[in-house]
């Protein structure tokens, strides 16, 4: 049986190994995880192809394997909790260390509560990879993992966490990495960021720059995305280079198109996340600036025509 130090008096006899797998290079494997997952009397895979992949080219045999995944997590729960009480299970993910970001928390969580002891076998990390290679700052850095799939409410995330002023690390799939960057730019003043791409395979990319070249520089963006950001602020109403802020711009092409305030608001809300109060406010702002300088021309003209 695995071996492992005493938790708790109270814990049930069988533990559930959280097992981090390689996120690319099987080289990153543990000497550790490969002894848990020699002894453990049953296996549970995010992806079961993938786990036989992995088993196999370290001689692993003979190890009862079963999948454990989004789409049976509700059903198989049960099935896994009643293998922990007859003895060890371990967990393993895709990449990386399961329960984080993928169902393996909900497992994680029963097992806890049936009293069983869960037991982290750590490994490679594509987070702390990131975040270590990024040349940002890394004392203090939230993730985020997967951000909305539609363009308002991952405009609102963005905006959230970047109000700590902490480092933001994000996951992306290639087909949406190119929108993510377009609201990394837009949302948060086009902040220095690393995109990290393929990490530990053959073709790992590491670039660094701002988000707004990133888009030049990923046109057809293939491969998993990690991609982190300096949670540095710009200042308000300003780009991190100085210019006017996005909102302020479609303000002003707005204002000058002829839209109303109505319309003016919901392109707002659509193009950059912002609520409908946050977005009303923004509009009454640059009128009430437009305003004031119309008022200051106006006055200076009066005073001119007046030598």
């Amino acid at each position: 049986m695995v071996r492992a130090r005493a938790v708790c008096d109270a814990v049930r006899v069988g533990r559930l190994y959280l097992v981090a797998t390689p996120i690319g290079n099987f080289e990153d494997i543990t000497l550790r995880a490969l002894r848990v997952l020699r002894e453990a009397p049953l296996i549970a895979a995010e992806d079961t192809r993938e786990a036989r992949k992995l088993l196999a080219h370290f001689g692993i045999t003979g190890r009862r394997l079963t999948s454990y995944n989004e789409h049976n997590a509700a059903a198989k729960t049960r099935t896994l909790l009643e293998a922990l009480d007859a003895g060890d299970v371990a967990l393993v993910s895709d990449a990386g260390m399961p329960g984080i970001s993928d169902p393996g928390h909900d497992l994680v969580r029963a097992a806890v509560e049936a009293g069983h002891a869960v037991v982290p076998v750590p490994g490679a990390s594509a987070v702390l990879s990131a975040v270590a290679a990024s040349g940002l700052p890394s004392r203090r850095f939230h993730y985020l993992g997967f951000l909305p799939r539609t363009r308002g409410p991952r405009r609102r995330a963005l905006r959230e966490a970047a109000a700590g002023g902490d480092t933001l690390v994000i996951f992306e799939s290639p087909h949406r990495v190119r929108a993510t960057l377009e609201d990394v730019r837009d949302a948060l003043g086009d902040p220095r960021i690393a995109v990290c791409r393929e990490l530990t395979k053959l073709h790992e990319e590491i670039w660094r720059g701002r988000a707004g070249e990133a888009l030049a520089r990923f046109t057809a963006p293939r491969g998993e995305f990690t991609i982190v950001i300096d949670g540095s602020p710009a200042p308000p109403g300003r780009d991190a280079e100085g210019g006017a802020a996005p909102v302020e711009s479609s303000i002003a092409a707005l204002r000058d198109g002829g839209a109303s305030a109505k319309d003016a608001v919901a392109a707002l809300m659509r193009e950059h996340g912002l609520s409908r109060r946050d977005a009303y406010a923004a509009w009454l702002r640059a009128t009430k600036r437009r305003r004031g300088a119309e008022a200051r021309r106006a006055a200076g003209d009066r005073r001119n025509a007046s030598r």
